[in-house]
């Protein structure tokens, strides 16, 4: 092996490092232990750090990636490095620099195989290959080298403990993990790895930080909403007649010895209370609230329902609380009414996907997911968003569609015989309707063995790579090439616009591929793990210097029906594909979750089929705005790369069409006003009057003792007049519910003086946008404080349900008349009645803590001291208040970017 000095003589980073390049470089600097893990979105140039971290080092490097195109990526970047020796590909690790694949390691012998859930105490190291084994010995020969792990998400979801038993082996290298995929969304198990492995994360970005720097394009998340075909929804209502009729019986008070909804009563109401229940069994707990919401469980006591609970059950919730009627009574049972309903009820599971079995109910295969995922009428959403892109973007459009196989890889169950197509959910039969569609967009497919299109298309293909030994027969294009040679290829073509519509999969094109001009991405896949969903975005979040105003667009196509209890499975894929991705919504906030595709979108429930028209039209109108996402985005504006947990508040349609409550508190002695509006008595209306009065006893010739007189009257007969009337609005201020931001004035200041925030009101930030929803958020404190303020502010204008402390609001008890106008204009207004309010759980722990959110409520909206709940006083409160509503709101939690 050459010296490292005379290796690394010329060596230099081809490209000036990004800002997030070079704060990743400048933290790995410091020193750390020799371990490190660092974050990157796709697209913000993990390679250019690990390949300058490897120059840095001086030493013999090793990268490991998920595929060969990754190798070769690696691979091309250390010699674009100007190294005097080339990378090197090979298990004999006989160079400077060497790029291989994990399959070069983690490869195991078909008589030794092993699962990585198996025997916890059998050494993996053992299993391996001799090929395995034998780079595991090379490695530790190098002794000192640096180690890099690229993507290496893929190691932990796939061989997590055999990289565990791999470093353990390597004492002195030096490991650099490189992953796109944020801490935050890995599993508890994934964590744990990375944390027993590399400690903490050495840098960390997220993918609207390098937006907003300017380092990835703009970008919006945007859905197409489907109903299954009629074919395939006719079969979906005859699956779902058998669970239907189940459900029906079940509301017989009579059928069983302890029916079913009597049986959930008793449990929701059991000695074990309400809020050990949820806790122990939180599933259980949720399924039964979204029965309380349906109308079909009276409310527990101490329950309360949150956006999760506001819709009705689903068919998974009915199998939970099914689950347990059958274990904990029914199965147990000798009572032969007891038998035939357990006969039933087993007779109509499979039907929604579940078996029963000696030990409960366990999740079978359903054909049913597999038509919602591949249902004919998500191609048809495809053609229709082909339709509008091209129509938004014309011959600049460059549209990825990704797909799981290039075929379908199972044969259709006898009973999908007539309701699917043979190639249901495949890329293939996603080119054939675009061939069909749009030929004249010159659709292509592309896998690891395809190359298909249009007969034209082919042969421009092939003039454009210039072989003449490739034949285009029945559609593709043939010849003696690989994948390895043809991705390149079709990559360069579609850029240059001779295509203009790219199929491919997920395999091959989700990972490790790169075409900066692609516009859009339409996502067809189903897989939902973090991994697949950050790569497969970044595929279209490249820059294209080309087009530097570009504004990606990545569209997912759901199918939902109302005709199968199962009908949403889709959506929820569709919820768990966007769990912890940010994007911009139609409001100009950068917001995780399906929030940011449409603000009405809810993670629990999908919207209803009569509004999915209404919603591809608002998906189509917002796919024109490119310019307004862009400005949405705010490139090169400063941030904080924080998030911040936000309360959505939406007041009734009686507030609705009320006045804005006012900015007014009550207190025992005095009322405080905290807008600008003029107080009942002022002194320049009077002098003002005095100074008429004056010249018109001067021209009259008055006396003196006259002018005084009728100065004197007018003037207090003016202001007695006004300041009535201003007291009256004043009394009819304080007889309405309290403003939004001064309820979460005074849960942050509650929050502040309980050690519990750096800050109180002053942080507060309250918004309303043009639907009349309020955005309430505690800015510039740490994530889990701002959470903590969310939920907070959450519990206190919702329906009072269990706390251990409530809080009194002195209110007016009767009609406002002239006479309250009178006292508040003259200061002697003074309550006569009191709604109680929750105290917030995070407050409620202490009495120090509930009277430091007492004081903030009096500062703010108006009350007296704390009640503890568990007292005699208390608990007569919580009786007569318990489930009141006093701000009569609905809330959704939120999570969004600063």
């Amino acid at each position: 092996m050459t010296g490292y000095d005379e290796v690394l003589r010329d060596a230099r980073a081809p490209y000036p490092f990004r800002v997030h390049q070079q704060r990743a470089l400048d933290a790995l600097d410091e020193p750390t232990a020799r371990r490190a893990w660092v974050v990157l979105p796709p697209g913000a140039g993990k390679t250019l750090v690990g390949l300058e971290v490897a120059r840095r080092r001086a030493r013999p490097t090793v990268v490991l990636g998920p595929n060969t195109a990754i190798q070769a990526q690696w691979a091309r970047g250390w010699d674009a490095f100007g190294s005097t020796e080339q990378a090197g590909t090979s298990r004999e690790v006989d160079g400077y620099f060497t790029a291989l694949t994990y399959q070069s390691l983690a490869t195991f012998d078909v008589d030794d195989e092993v699962d990585e859930e198996g025997d916890e105490h059998r050494s993996l190291l053992e299993a391996l290959h001799p090929n395995g084994r034998a780079l595991v010995e090379r490695l530790k020969e190098v002794g000192e080298l640096t180690l890099v792990l690229d993507e290496c998400h893929h190691l932990l979801e796939v061989w997590g403990r055999l990289l565990q038993e791999v470093l353990d082996e390597l004492p002195d290298a030096y490991v650099l993990g490189l992953t796109a995929t944020p801490p935050a969304t890995m599993t508890k198990e994934q964590a744990a790895l990375v944390d027993d492995l590399f400690g903490e994360t050495v840098f960390e970005v997220s993918i609207p930080a390098v937006v907003r720097e300017g380092d990835l394009a703009p970008f919006a998340e945007l859905a197409w909403l489907t109903t299954p075909t009629p074919r395939e929804n006719d079969w979906l209502a005859e699956q779902g007649v058998r669970f239907a009729e189940l459900t029906t019986v079940l509301a017989d008070p009579a059928y069983g010895s302890v029916p079913f909804f009597t049986w959930l009563d008793r449990r929701a109401n059991g000695d074990v209370g309400w809020r050990r229940l949820a806790t122990d069994e939180p599933a259980w707990a949720d399924a039964a609230l979204r029965m309380v919401h349906a109308g079909l469980l009276a409310q527990p006591d101490g329950a309360r329902l949150t956006e999760r609970h506001r819709h009705d059950p689903s068919a998974d919730d009915w199998v939970v609380l099914l689950d347990d009627w059958l274990r904990r009574h029914l199965l147990e049972s000798d009572d032969p009414a007891d038998e035939r309903v357990v006969e039933r009820v087993r007779a109509a599971l499979p039907s929604v996907g579940y078996q029963l079995t000696r030990r409960g109910l366990r999740r079978g295969r359903s054909p049913v997911d597999r038509v919602l995922a591949c249902s004919e009428a998500k191609t048809d959403g495809l053609v229709q968003i082909v339709d509008a892109e091209r129509r938004n973007l014309g011959d600049r459009m460059r549209m990825l569609v990704l797909c799981d196989h290039e075929r379908a890889t199972a044969t259709l169950p006898v009973d999908l015989d007539g309701v699917l197509d043979e190639e249901a959910g495949s890329a293939q039969l996603a080119l054939d309707r675009l061939r069909d569609a749009h030929p004249d967009l010159d659709p292509l497919l592309v896998t690891g063995r395809t190359v298909a299109g249009t007969t034209a298309t082919l042969h421009a293909l092939r003039e454009y790579v210039g072989r003449a030994d490739l034949t285009v027969a029945d559609g593709r294009l043939e010849g003696p090439w690989t994948s390895r040679d043809w991705v390149p290829w079709v990559t360069r073509f579609f850029e240059a616009g001779h295509c203009r519509v790219l199929v491919g999969t997920r395999a091959l094109l989700g990972e490790g591929w790169d075409a900066r001009a692609i516009t859009g991405l339409v996502d067809l896949t189903t897989a939902t793990t973090s991994t697949a969903v950050v790569q497969t975005r970044g595929r279209a979040l490249r820059l294209d210097p080309g087009w530097p105003e570009k504004v990606a667009l990545t569209w997912s196509v759901v199918c939902v029906s109302e005709e199968h209890p199962r009908g949403g499975n889709d959506w929820d894929r569709f919820v768990r594909k966007h769990a912890g991705f940010w994007g911009v919504d139609a409001d100009g906030e950068v917001v995780a979750g399906v929030g940011n595709v449409d603000p009405a979108f809810s993670p629990f429930a999908p919207p209803p089929v009569a509004e999915l028209a209404a919603v591809n039209a608002r998906m189509a109108e917002r796919s024109e705005q490119r310019p307004s996402i862009r400005e949405a985005w705010q490139v090169g504006a400063p941030y904080d790369d924080t998030l911040v947990h936000t309360v959505r508040i939406t007041r009734s349609r009686e507030l609705e069409q009320a006045d804005a409550a006012a900015p007014v508190a009550f207190h025992d002695e005095d009322v405080a006003v905290r807008d600008k509006r003029p107080a009942p008595w002022r002194p320049h209306p009077m002098i003002a009057v005095g100074i008429v009065l004056g010249a018109l006893a001067f021209l009259l010739n008055l006396t003196p003792a006259a002018v005084i007189g009728i100065a004197v009257a007018t003037i207090l007969g003016i202001q007695v007049t006004v300041a009535v009337d201003r007291g009256r609005v004043l009394a009819e201020d304080l007889a309405r519910a309290p403003g939004v931001d001064q309820v979460a004035a005074a849960v942050a200041d509650g929050m502040r003086d309980a050690g519990l925030s750096p800050h109180g009101a002053e942080a507060v930030r309250v918004s309303l946008d043009e639907e009349g929803e309020y955005r309430c958020s505690l800015d510039g404190v740490a994530p889990d404080v701002s959470a903590a303020f969310a939920t907070a502010l959450d519990e206190v204008v919702s329906p009072m349900v269990d706390p251990r402390y409530v809080v009194p609001r002195w209110v007016l008890d009767h009609p406002v008349d002239n006479a309250d106008g009178f006292r508040a204009a003259f200061g002697v207004l003074r309550p006569d009645g009191e709604v109680w309010h929750s105290e917030p759980t995070v407050l409620g722990t202490t009495g120090e803590r509930a009277r430091a959110f007492a004081r903030g409520w009096d500062r703010w909206v108006g009350g007296g001291p704390p009640l503890y709940t568990r007292s005699p006083e208390g608990e007569g409160v919580l009786v007569t208040h318990r489930g009141s509503d006093p701000f009569d709101v609905t809330t959704v939690l939120r999570t969004t970017w600063t």
